[in-house]
């Protein structure tokens, strides 16, 4: 991961020594902003770059236009982007070589001849930031009409990697306030958080991840509480891990005066699935709120379209997450989860039970809850047949 190289320690440390030891604002803003520029040239290159680069320009013009085909064509070619990057092998083998193979084929090659080895960094957190620009704009949202404004948004290097996703009218306030003065204060807390970080992910998530490398082969020979255990270094290992990227991230940008929103608030500690998602990628998880399952309809329109605007926004977070069905499925098993967690009191007899069940024993919610999110953990990571295997095992002596 780019933020445990000794390349992103020596340049954040030059960084942002760099942009407190200049005088005015002003100046600070424009080297952070060569900064990025450097930053995002070393780890993408120049392939990884480039399109970034139209995309960056796409948008800026669109939203400045303030017309509304010219942000709904940003929008378009933002998510064809993100398409054509981040899933087109994927659905090239999946939907059309069924269908044709010598098709397939033929589009495959195509593709690759323009494409880069990987997909450019941060394409997933450039479109939907991009995305979110654009429909404020669209919505009557004032515009960034300074280009170096506009670059520090959308290549502030403390987020390009691992997020959290900004949102423009939050961050560029944050950003030219933080630029103003040097704050001790600042400075501390962004040591913290940085040290918070490393800890998660080095100290814990890493060692994790070592037990699980070890032990995960041989899950069926494992005693029942070996299993268990196993099973429950997976879910810690995906939150220390990425939680700590957020808060080295949160730490990094702090440094710099910048507050960046927090995406994690003890989601284990979460008593329903509602309250996890409230809880976990918290800018994830607004953010497909606000422009996926809103603009769709939301729960404007009955319980029918509700379910169905409910699984199909959560569909897409699971794909965000990586070209695979396995994704897909567990966006779809957490979209089933909030449906049931908002639908079960209608049940006749049954939500009444749960209900004072729950009412009475808060300590069970939060066991179904946490039960529920970690199982999913199996889906996320393992093909499906391994996961289900897995979590039989978790039940069989």
């Amino acid at each position: 991961m780019i933020f445990t190289t000794y390349w992103y320690l020596l340049f954040a440390v030059a960084t942002v020594m760099g942009f407190w030891l200049l005088r005015r604002a002003g100046v600070r803003l424009w080297f952070l902003g060569a900064a990025c520029v450097v930053f995002h040239y070393h780890f993408a290159g120049p392939a990884g770059v480039l399109p970034i680069i139209v995309l960056m320009i796409i948008t800026f013009f669109a939203g400045l236009s303030r017309k509304p085909w010219a942000c709904v064509a940003g929008i378009t070619a933002c998510v064809a982007a993100l398409c054509f990057y981040k899933y087109s092998l994927f659905l090239l083998g999946e939907l059309v070589a069924p269908l044709s193979h010598p098709l397939a084929a033929w589009l495959l090659a195509g593709t690759k001849t323009v494409m880069p080895g990987a997909p450019p960094l941060g394409i997933s957190f450039f479109t939907f930031e991009f995305v979110h620009y654009l429909y404020e704009v669209k919505h009557g949202g004032e515009p960034i009409r300074h280009p170096l404004k506009f670059l520090l948004f959308a290549i502030f290097f403390p987020s390009l990697v691992a997020g959290p996703i900004k949102r423009y009218p939050q961050f560029l306030p944050s950003l030219l306030e933080g630029a103003q003065r040097f704050s001790r204060e600042s400075l501390a807390y962004g040591c913290w958080r940085i040290a918070q970080g490393f800890a998660k992910k080095i100290i814990i998530a890493d060692n994790l991840t070592y037990l699980i490398d070890i032990y995960q082969p041989q899950f069926a020979t494992l005693s029942l509480w070996g299993r268990w255990g196993i099973f429950a270094a997976i879910a810690f290992r995906i939150l220390m891990d990425f939680s700590g990227y957020s808060d080295i991230a949160i730490g990094c940008a702090r440094l710099l005066g910048v507050r960046l929103p927090e995406n994690f608030n003890w989601p284990y500690a979460a008593r329903n699935i509602q309250d996890f998602w409230q809880r976990w990628h918290i800018s994830l998880s607004t953010w497909i709120r606000d422009y996926v399952y809103i603009p769709l309809g939301g729960s404007r329109h009955g319980v029918v379209r509700r379910i169905c605007n409910g699984l199909l926004a959560f569909a897409l977070c699971g794909l965000w997450h990586g070209p695979a069905w396995h994704f897909v499925l567990w966006g779809l098993y957490h979209g089933v989860g909030l449906v049931i967690c908002a639908t079960y009191r209608r049940v006749p007899g049954l939500g009444a039970f749960f209900e004072k069940v729950f009412t009475k024993e808060p300590n069970a919610a939060w066991l179904v809850t946490q039960a529920y999110a970690w199982f999913g953990w199996l889906i996320f990571f393992y093909p499906v047949p391994e996961a289900l295997r897995m979590a039989q095992l978790l039940f069989v002596p």
